[in-house]
């Protein structure tokens, strides 16, 4: 079958590290072109690749067929409104776009004009997720009771991505780290009842948030998702308490620390976590304390390309929706409305 025309819209850290790898090594994609406006980095690392100055010009190309909107968050609801418009499939980074009602829009216009529409969120395929995921739908601890998830880093000074430190729709700690950790709960639990979140800014100089807590009301228990910028001692990312025990697991999955070392991801024992980070699950057992180190999954955000390629060719549904990440928007601005009038919000 004909490998997918593919471009980024970008070749920043997210062209080279998240989207690039992915699509040259996979058979059923082609990196095809990259948009760079005055430098020439994809061509130098992928020396078939075709470079483009403008977004106009990328879109004129009949042969690109799927076009990455990797571009800074405030830019992701004008660039996939032109892309679809185009008639081209479209995968948006994460978060989808600045605003439920731009999400919205967006689902609409690829439904009229026939496009696949789909936003990476990758941490959906880390080794660490995937196996809280596992020991959930198990029913390893009975009935949830709580969840704790943490998306934590110890940052105190200012990014180098200028983007990112400049007050604009869509920045800010919950955009950025809150949408993995959102889209998380959303994946396991689907949306809660009701929000209360605090949002907060700690870096002296910052002009962005850069913490948060933010906790999601079930009928039967609730998850509270936090992250900040200063802590230095990780804690564990997955704390879950059941009616049969508990278990806990280190953020510890590999990829993006092998992409930046420029791993490939087809590579023998892609994704396999060392066993010294294996979770720990507790339980009772006929009455008797049970415990034991869960191994761990394989981490595989290729995952994600394989179905967007099941998609465009077999018309198979994306593997993010563009309604599923339009819930993680709409959980963001319900958290920043709670922050701003300190109340519990119901959906």
């Amino acid at each position: 079958m004909k490998p997918i025309n593919t471009a980024l819209c970008s070749f920043g850290m997210s062209g080279q590290v998240f989207h690039a790898p992915f699509v040259d090594v996979n058979p059923n994609f082609s990196l095809y072109g990259v948009l760079e406006r005055t430098k020439n980095l994809a061509q130098e690392k992928y020396p078939d690749v075709k470079t483009y100055r403008t977004l106009e010009e990328l879109l004129s190309d009949e042969a690109v067929e799927l076009v990455v909107v990797n571009t800074p968050n405030s830019t992701h609801y004008e660039y996939t409104r032109q892309i679809i418009e185009a008639k081209k499939h479209v995968v948006v980074e994460k978060p989808f776009t600045a605003s439920f009602k731009e999400a919205e829009a967006l689902i609409s216009l690829a439904e009229k004009h026939g496009v696949k529409l789909s936003v990476y969120q990758n941490r959906r395929w880390d080794s660490d997720f995937k196996t809280v995921k596992k020991i959930i739908d198990e029913d390893s601890l009975g009935n949830i009771v709580e969840v704790e998830m943490h998306y934590d880093r110890f940052a105190p000074e200012l990014s180098y991505k200028i983007h990112k430190e400049i007050p604009a729709p869509g920045v800010g700690i919950l955009y950025d780290l809150g949408s993995h950790i959102i889209d998380q709960a959303l994946h396991l639990f689907g949306m809660p009842l009701s929000v209360f979140a605090s949002v907060n800014t700690f870096r002296e100089t910052s002009k962005v948030t850069d913490y948060f807590d933010v906790k999601l009301y079930y009928p039967s228990h609730y998850a509270t998702l936090k992250s900040s910028y200063f802590v230095l001692e990780p804690l564990p990312a997955y704390i879950v308490h059941g009616t049969n025990g508990s278990f806990i697991k280190s953020k510890a999955d590999i990829q993006e620390a092998e992409l930046q070392k420029e791993v490939k991801p087809d590579t023998a024992n892609w994704g396999v976590e060392p066993e010294s980070e294996m979770g720990l699950l507790h339980i009772l057992e006929n009455g008797k304390s049970k415990k034991e180190l869960i191994p761990t999954e394989r981490g595989n955000y290729m995952a994600f390309y394989d179905g967007v390629f099941e998609a465009i060719r077999n018309d198979k549904p994306v593997p993010v929706s563009a309604t599923e990440a339009a819930q993680v928007i709409k959980i963001i601005e319900v958290a920043l409305e709670s922050n701003k009038t300190k109340r519990v919000i119901d959906l």
